[in-house]
């Protein structure tokens, strides 16, 4: 006899589904809505329909009348809205879904890039579907339940929770970045990391230590601090106060960071960028409001929100989304020059 105070197991959704078939959740969507005859082989659709089965799923009906578009609205989940990055990619995202008669409602994590609260509990919102930018896809547990399909943006690739992803090809931006110092001369650099520990950050990492470790008498110490300006400046200081030959350049993970090391450089008496080179990425308003102006890379984060809102579009439908990366491109101002003739020594 079932206890009733027992909570019910969990109802299956349909990235269960497409987990256990190794389908995307877009092929579940036209396999289960009998929209898969010359889009998906019989074979695929057969393993669909017995994973389904397996695992007792059931269509949301509610979620179904969702999906013809009787609601037509989508939730954007952000780290932050202090951040002008994510202020753009919701700007292109509006832009797109007002082209369809849709809404967008936007929704910033209460605790940044950890797990987001469940939305739909205090909004009492109906949605058709789920777009978020910068997070790991577990970030979202409170979501998943609501089985509505999800669209990451600027996130590990490799996740199964998603119907599609869109990505900036952020390795490209930091080995143009990487090839831009070392191309002027600089050997000694120290990355300023973000503390965040997300998929873009950590990309960001890899593609800086190979592009270094690629040039034999070149090398890079990284520093961690939180993406404020303050803690910036904070670890930008200890990492050029060293004894012996000094860093000639900090590669910084966001203009903010970025700032600040422009800050620790004026306080421990160097000029930007005669004696210290300093970079950032994303392009923010900030890049060219600080004196001498950053040399960084522009992320499209208009052209991120568009494509992610035409993803959520493409999987309502029953089509594949847009695949592959958007391009980034490296912005070269003055706080980047050849390196000093003579090595700094403290």
């Amino acid at each position: 006899m079932t206890d009733p105070h027992q909570p019910l197991p969990p109802r299956p959704t349909s990235r269960d589904v497409a987990r256990a078939a190794g389908v995307s959740q877009a092929t579940v969507s036209l396999v289960l809505g009998e929209k898969w005859p010359g889009r998906v082989s019989e074979a695929t659709a057969q393993r669909v329909r017995e994973s389904a089965a397996e695992l007792g799923y059931r269509p949301n009906l509610a979620a179904r009348s969702l999906r013809l578009g009787r609601t037509r609205t989508a939730l954007l989940v952000v780290p932050a809205l202090t951040n002008e990055f994510f202020a753009r990619v919701y700007t292109g995202a509006a832009a797109v879904a007002a082209e369809h008669d849709f809404g967008v409602v936007l929704y910033p994590s209460p605790d940044g890039t950890g797990p987001a609260r469940d939305p739909f509990a205090s909004a009492r919102a109906s949605l058709d579907g789920v777009i978020a930018s910068s997070m790991a896809s577990d970030a979202l547990s409170a979501l998943h339940g609501a089985d509505l399909p999800l669209v990451m943006l600027d996130s590990d690739p490799a996740g199964r929770d998603a119907a599609a992803h869109v990505n900036l090809d952020i390795a490209d931006g930091m080995r143009q970045v990487t090839g831009h110092l070392l191309g002027l001369g600089h050997r000694r650099l120290v990355h300023l990391a973000s503390a965040v520990d997300t998929w873009t950050f950590a990309v960001r990492a890899q593609a800086l230590r190979e592009a270094v470790g690629a040039v034999p008498d070149a090398e890079v110490r990284t520093v961690r601090a939180p993406l404020d300006v303050r803690a910036g400046r904070e670890a930008a200081e200890q990492a050029l106060a060293v004894t012996g030959e000094r860093p000639t350049a900090v590669v910084c993970d966001d203009d903010i960071l970025a700032a600040g090391a422009c800050k620790a450089a004026r306080r421990l008496g160097l000029r930007v960028p005669d004696d210290l080179s300093v970079t950032g990425f994303d392009d923010l308003a900030l890049a060219s409001a600080v004196e001498p102006e950053l040399t960084t890379v522009q992320l499209p984060a208009e052209q991120v929100g568009e494509r992610g809102m035409a993803a959520l579009l493409a999987v309502l439908e029953g089509r594949e989304a847009e695949t592959g990366s958007l391009p980034v491109r490296l912005v070269v101002r003055g706080s980047t020059a050849a390196p000093p003739a003579a090595a700094f020594r403290t």
